[in-house]
């Protein structure tokens, strides 16, 4: 190969020819050879002679007018000349653009890499021996697939993906590894010359070839891609779009009333289905043996008489149906069927027959086929398709058969035939459509193809086959639970291939059974690209090789990083053994349009904790497994027998240790999260954690970053859903250390240390900065929507929904770590349980009855788990101006919109605030404090004791600045308190602080804490984790005294917790007489370990002067019973949400000096002589009357489509039952307005679809059809929303049936025996897919309806269609120029 000098060799990018104007591509030096210059013009006189010069030409003119005529002359030769001249130069200009024209053609594009005319053809063919080198010289275009054995591009070398116009070239190179180095570049497509063509890399080999076949490259190792330094790879894809939302839902048949399938041998008879034509429901399920029983062909004929024209009827034969089927019966088929067989049915003659009542034999499919031999030769088939009226097309199938294997077999069906969704212009027929299910979890997903439905392009797109999942794309209470639905392309791969079966035994190999690996490292690179590609099936088989994708920049000089741009975007990623996308120490960098899909570990893995600045916009990870690679991507069984890094036979605790597999794993907050979804992971759908040190690659080489301190970057509308352990986490760490004797868990396990606490500039001296949480959806995770520990944190327009726990909150335990920091959720809303029912299978374990319409769902953890909206753990939290919905209790388990951490053992503040929530109609228990039993055990620990909730408003409780609590709690009760044992709650008025107790010597008592005004209900508390650490919550300004179950402790710190200045309770502390004491108090800085301030308490003879003394420094011990009293008062004030005051913790110490080890419990002599008669110190309020006006959240619909605008629609339409049951109210609601209506008949409301103001509204009694007809097809104008509601038992339906078609609907629907419906229709030219129609029949009802209806679009050919900025891209826009 020839060697040139790298530093002059050409540019892959050319300037176009016959073009003045640089591209984008443009290189300097390029030189084009230009005509010369024309030479300058030179004005002289021209004489034109010929050989008869001599001979002159002579004018004449009459004498009267020479001029005229001359000056008429010289005007009809310049006229002439200017003809002649626009002739020539339209001909020349149009010759010059034919030429320019072909030329442009034919000349190559500068901005595609394959049309350089410097590269030369390669076509290596297949040799897998070839180790290929390409350096200096070697310009090469791939223009067929090939093998080999590895290939190297260094010292300038190039290697370009040919393609072509018409995207047919389809190359695939296979080999083991591609290595890029020293200015060596690989290029499939450009930037601005995305790749049209199949490109694929396959990288083969097995990790058990031995090294005289290939040889491990550090670090890459045998099986990559490989950028080094001054590399450069580009790949790009053809654009499209990568992923996103549904408008409709998906069920798991494709139809909505659900697929139907039977089949059964010997079940002798005619089975006959009966099917809706407008919903493609099962109707009527029956078996007529009209074989043995004249009674039972009568009544089949009476039954197919009562039947409704347009019911589509199945017919299947099972072993014989003939001998007593009479012949009123058979005309009775053939004359409402079309049935051309039935009269000569034999026996055992199988038959199969689908048909429409009153449709005779042109809707009849039907087959015979005769029984000879014990055998009918095969199935009699019939088979008719039919439309739904949403426009689902569905088929209706039965079939009968006799053979000696499958004798008198017979068997019907209902299923969805095409399904036709979005149709987006850079999706195209044969993409791969996938989508997990909207349920509990995603862990199976359904994949499927796209197909045309005709010829026609462009058209619509259908699903080829029906998904196996339930795909919700409804907007129920407010919220709205699109799908995330995925397309992958048949596009550029690169692909691991993998062996047929395991190949090498081993305890790490075992999780990774026959799949390979691949990774891309990128070091200090040049320049990387890649857009639009796919990778798939990589990993490897044993532990701890690299990603499919894994990044580390390295700086080229302290503190500086490489200044070419890194992004990852657009790259699809599925069936991968190892994380999508590791990055290591890379500031920077913007991953976009990534879809990670079916990967084992971590799948977005920011890994050492110290990558930061790095924005992921639209990114979508689905279905997350749990991987080997590390601890935390381990499940149970990888967790515990995975032990080489372990010391000792230290055995990993799997909850603690390990299963924490995540879609987003990231290790440092100061990233940018913008429109990314997770949805189907094995454990979490994003988790931040927060890394000590730096680990890994980076340990040692970086200081510390400050995880914990350091602000959150940008959050923003981020979804997760079906994740089985949580949506979003917040919380924890990573152990940094190695396994030793002190501590023999693995290096890089889960680790409960870290505690997030974001201060400005990481500083914990200077101010809090609050990491905010915006538009966050979580729905349909099994355990968590969002765990978040720490703070200041504030969570705002977000919406949680079918979560086990919707969002919790969580401080530090006892202390909080951060004083002073709060957490808040503010307009937001939390739905119980919606209309998305789930789908039984993959790791949906547990279905129940649930929800408003009280039907089968897939439920979170088993048939008893609470469910709760939010949940109170320990604090201080704020939930204001949220919204909660569909909390409805059942039988088997409680459902309610504030709940509490079960089996809490940890402190619980009064401090915890709630106002302004708004509860819906659909909320029947709004808190809940536990009971004894499933889940909550005994309901005992002290945190669920202490159970506890200002309702700073009364918004809650109606009764305003009130405290709820346990209605066993007497710390806290006074006379006037309102019991509520729904809520096994009790709401009380006063003031109510903590204490903090804690004890040494010994530590591990029971405490006995009671009030003197009710000494009989004494709280026990066993402490945190069984250590001697108590803290109740006290009502202020009363007395208590404290007892023990064993000896008394030696000694006994006690601190005042939120109490304000001048607050006190007074403690009487149980000692056995001869005890001797030392009691100070001091002042405690948690933050500094400092103690200030100490004083000494004096004894006192009397609790009377002691009273008259509170204030002081006084004690007074009372031997006969024991006691030890004292004022606990605070002296400083304190600030905001700081549990101590501004100076400090104010705190007590008591040193006890005695003989004794009896038990220190002096309940039988402190009582009743401390009794204290039970007062209110502050009067209940009055309950208000009515509900808050300004309460609630005030965005009505939450979803990730922040740039539309949504009509909320309520209609309930009521039957004559449900009139005489008492239900009175039917209306239509309108973004919140409720139009009533109490007259039989129906009512229309017409909403402007541009504005959503209402236009019309009218009602019409249940005679006036005509009239109702006439005003739909009259009075609607266009771009408006149609709200059709009924009310009682209507008739003369039909006579509306075809007008709906006009707002809407596909077909006319049959309203035969229908008594109400339920319609949302549109008048346009653009028919949505928010189009509903509902109807139900006599004695059964609609119940409530709601939709969301965008307003806007430009579909409705709205004259100003308000655009809205799009907050995302703004946010992305911050995030990229934040780096810069």
């Amino acid at each position: 190969m020839q060697e040139v000098n790298t530093s002059r060799h050409p540019p892959i990018f050319l300037q176009p020819q016959n073009s003045g104007l640089r591209t984008s591509a443009y290189v300097p030096g390029k030189v084009a050879p230009v005509r010369p210059a024309p030479p300058p013009k030179i004005h002289a006189s021209a004489k034109f002679s010929n050989s008869n010069s001599q001979d002159h030409t002579t004018f004449t003119f009459p004498a009267k007018e020479p001029h005229r005529e001359i000056e008429m002359y010289r005007k009809r030769q310049h006229r002439n000349t200017l003809i002649c001249f626009a002739v020539s130069s339209v001909s020349f200009f149009l010759v010059l653009a034919i030429i320019l024209g072909v030329s442009a053609r034919c000349a190559p594009d500068g901005n595609c890499p394959d049309q350089n005319p410097l590269l030369s053809s390669w076509n290596p063919g297949h040799d897998e021996q070839s180790r290929v080198v390409i350096k200096r010289g070697d310009l090469f275009r791939l223009d067929s697939s090939a093998t080999v054995h590895s290939i190297t591009i260094q010292e300038g070398g190039q290697l370009v993906f040919a393609d072509d116009a018409e995207g047919s070239k389809n190359i695939t190179l296979r080999t083991r590894y591609i290595l890029i180095k020293d200015d060596g570049e690989l290029h499939i497509g450009a930037e601005k010359c995305p790749y049209k063509s199949k490109a694929a890399i396959s990288l083969y080999g097995r990790s058990d070839d031995g090294e005289d076949v290939i040889k491990p490259i550090w670090p890459f190792g045998m099986k990559f891609i490989g950028v080094e330094a001054r590399g450069t790879l580009e790949v790009h894809g053809t654009p499209k779009l990568s992923w996103t939302l549904l408008a409709e839902t998906l069920p798991p048949s494709g139809l909505e009333a659900g697929a139907y399938s039977f089949e059964k041998s010997f079940n002798r008879g005619l089975h006959v289905r009966v099917i809706d034509p407008d919903t493609a429901q099962v109707l009527t399920v029956d078996r007529f043996d009209t074989y043995d029983s004249y009674n039972e062909s009568k009544r089949l004929q009476d039954f197919l008489r009562s039947l409704d024209p347009g019911r589509i009827v199945a017919f299947a034969v099972g072993d014989s149906a003939d001998k007593s089927l009479l012949d009123e019966t058979k005309l009775t088929i053939e004359g409402l069927l079309g049935s051309s067989y039935v009269k000569g049915l034999s026996y055992r003659q199988a038959w199969a027959l689908v048909g429409v009542i009153g449709g005779k034999n042109t809707s009849c499919s039907e087959e015979v086929r005769d029984y000879e031999n014990h055998s009918t030769g095969g199935k009699a088939l019939a088979r008719r398709q039919f439309v739904t009226v949403d426009g689902v097309k569905f088929a209706v199938l039965a079939y009968s058969e006799w053979s000696e294997g499958k004798e008198g077999l017979s068997g019907l069906a209902c299923n969805l035939a095409l399904k036709k969704i979005l149709l987006l212009s850079s999706w195209q027929v044969g993409f791969f459509f996938l989508n997990p299910g909207t349920h509990f979890s995603a862990g199976s997903t359904s994949e499927t193809t796209l197909v045309h439905q005709n010829c026609q392009i462009p058209s619509p797109l259908h699903l080829k086959e029906r998904v196996q999942l339930m795909v919700y794309a409804s907007c129920l209470g407010s919220f709205q639970l699109k799908f995330n639905s995925k397309i992958l392309k048949k596009l550029g791969a690169i692909a691991g291939i993998m062996e047929d079966k395991f190949y090498s035994p081993g305890t790490s190999a075992f999780y990774y059974i026959s799949l390979q690996n691949y990774l891309i490292l990128i070091l200090v690179f040049i320049l990387v690209l890649l857009s639009k590609i796919q990778l798939q099936i990589q990993g490897f088989k044993t532990m701890f090789k690299f990603p499919p994708w894994y990044i580390l920049c390295v700086c080229v000089s302290p503190g500086t990083l490489t200044s070419q741009p890194k992004h990852a975007k657009g790259p699809h990623q599925h069936h991968n053994t190892n994380p999508c996308v590791s990055t290591h120490a890379s500031p920077n960098l913007q991953i976009k349009n990534t879809i990670g899909y079916d990967t084992l570990g971590h799948c977005f893995f920011m890994e050492d904790g110290i990558e930061q600045r790095n924005t992921l916009y639209h990114n979508f990870g689905l279905v997350t497994r749990p991987g080997a690679l590390f601890p935390t991507d381990r499940d149970d069984a990888m967790c515990t027998s995975i032990r080489d890094k372990v010391y000792g036979n230290y055995i990993p605790v799997p909850t603690n240790d390990c299963k924490a597999v995540s879609t987003f794993w990231i290790a440092h907050p100061n990233n940018h999260l913008i429109s990314n979804a997770a949805a189907g992971s094995q454990d979490t759908g994003i988790w931040y954690l927060f890394h000590e040190t730096p680990t890994r690659e980076s340990q040692g080489l970086y200081p510390e970053a400050k995880a914990e301190l350091t602000p959150l970057g940008i959050f923003y509308n981020n979804r997760v859903h079906s994740n089985f352990k949580g949506g979003l986490f917040i919380d924890k760490g990573v152990k940094t250390t190695n396994a030793s004797a002190e501590d023999p868990r693995e290096y890089l396990c889960l680790d409960n240390s870290a505690r997030f606490r974001p201060h400005q500039d990481a500083d914990p001296q200077k101010p809090r900065v609050a990491a905010v949480i915006d538009g966050l959806i979580a729905f349909k995770n099994n355990n968590y929507g969002a765990w978040i520990r720490g703070g200041d944190v504030i969570v705002k327009n977000s919406g949680f929904a079918d979560n086990g726990i919707g969002l919790t909150f969580a401080s530090d335990g006892s202390f909080p770590n951060d004083e002073g920091s709060s957490q808040e959720v503010t307009d937001s809303l939390f739905v119980g349980e919606s209309g998305n029912h789930g789908f039984h299978g993959g790791q949906n374990k547990y279905y129940g009855i649930g929800g408003l319409d009280n039907k089968t769902r897939t439920l979170p953890k088993n048939k008893t788990f609470p469910i709760r909206g939010f949940q109170i753990y320990d604090g201080p939290i704020h939930v204001t101006r949220s919204t909660f919905k569909n909390f409805v209790p059942t039988a088997e388990r409680y459902i309610s919109a504030i709940g509490f951490l079960l089996k809490n053992q940890w402190q619980m503040t009064p401090k915890n605030n709630i106002s302004l929530v708004e509860f819906d109609a659909s909320v029947s228990l709004r808190a809940f404090f536990g009971k004894p039993g499933p889940w909550f055990e005994d309901n005992e620990k002290d945190g669920d004791k202490n159970s506890v909730f200002h309702d700073v408003d009364g918004s809650v409780t109606g009764y305003r600045d009130t405290y709820v609590g346990r209605i066993e709690n007497y710390l806290i009760r006074h006379p006037s308190c309102v019991n509520v044992t729904q809520w096994n709650g009790v709401i009380c008025s006063g003031k109510y602080a903590q204490i903090y107790i804690h004890t040494w010597y010994p530590d591990n008592l029971t405490m006995s804490i009671v009030r003197d005004e009710y000494p009989v209900n004494a709280m026990e508390m066993r402490g945190v984790n069984q250590r001697a650490v108590f803290q109740p919550v006290v009502m202020l300004k009363k007395g208590y005294t404290v007892h023990w179950n064993g000896p008394v402790p030696k000694e006994t710190v006690i601190y005042l917790i939120n109490f304000d200045k001048d607050d006190w309770i007074r403690v009487g502390l149980c000692y056995p007489p001869d005890t001797i004491f030392q009691v100070t108090s001091n002042i405690y800085r948690r933050q500094t370990r400092a103690v200030y301030s100490p004083e000494d308490y004096g004894p006192l003879s009397s609790l009377d002067e002691l009273q008259k003394q509170q204030s002081q420094r006084k004690y007074y011990f009372d031997k006969s019973t024991g006691l030890l009293f004292l004022f606990l008062q605070a002296r400083h004030s304190r600030d905001g949400h700081s549990y101590c005051s501004t100076e400090g913790c104010e705190r007590i110490k008591i040193l006890a000096t005695t003989q004794s080890t009896n038990i220190s419990h002096c309940m039988a002599k402190a009582y009743p002589k401390y009794s204290q008669k039970p007062t209110t110190i502050v009067p209940m309020p009055s309950k208000a009357r009515t509900a808050c006006k300004d309460c609630g959240a005030v965005q009505r619909v939450f979803t990730s489509d922040h740039q539309k605008t949504y009509l909320s629609i309520q209609i309930q339409s009521l039957n004559k039952a449900e009139i005489e049951q008492g239900n009175q109210e039917s209306f239509i609601s309108v973004n919140g307005t409720t139009f009533l209506f109490k007259e039989v008949g129906f009512f229309v409301i017409i909403v402007d679809a541009c504005t959503g103001g209402v236009i019309k509204e009218r009602g019409f009694s249940k005679d006036e059809t005509a009239k109702l007809n006439k005003y739909l097809q009259s009075e609607v104008p266009q771009r408006s929303v149609v709200l059709l509601s009924t009310r009682g038992a209507l008739a003369g339906l039909d006579g509306i049936s075809e007008t709906l078609m006009t707002l809407g609907i596909t077909k006319a629907p049959h309203f035969h025996n229908k008594e109400s419906l339920a319609f949302f229709g549109f008048r346009g030219d653009y028919k949505p897919s928010w189009i509903k129609l509902a109807t139900c029949p006599a004695g059964q009802g609609l119940g409530k309806l709601e939709k969301y209806i965008p307003l806007q679009l430009e579909e409705y050919s709205c004259t100003k269609v308000f655009t809205s900025q799009r907050k995302d891209l703004k946010l992305l826009k911050k995030a990229l120029s934040a780096v810069h």
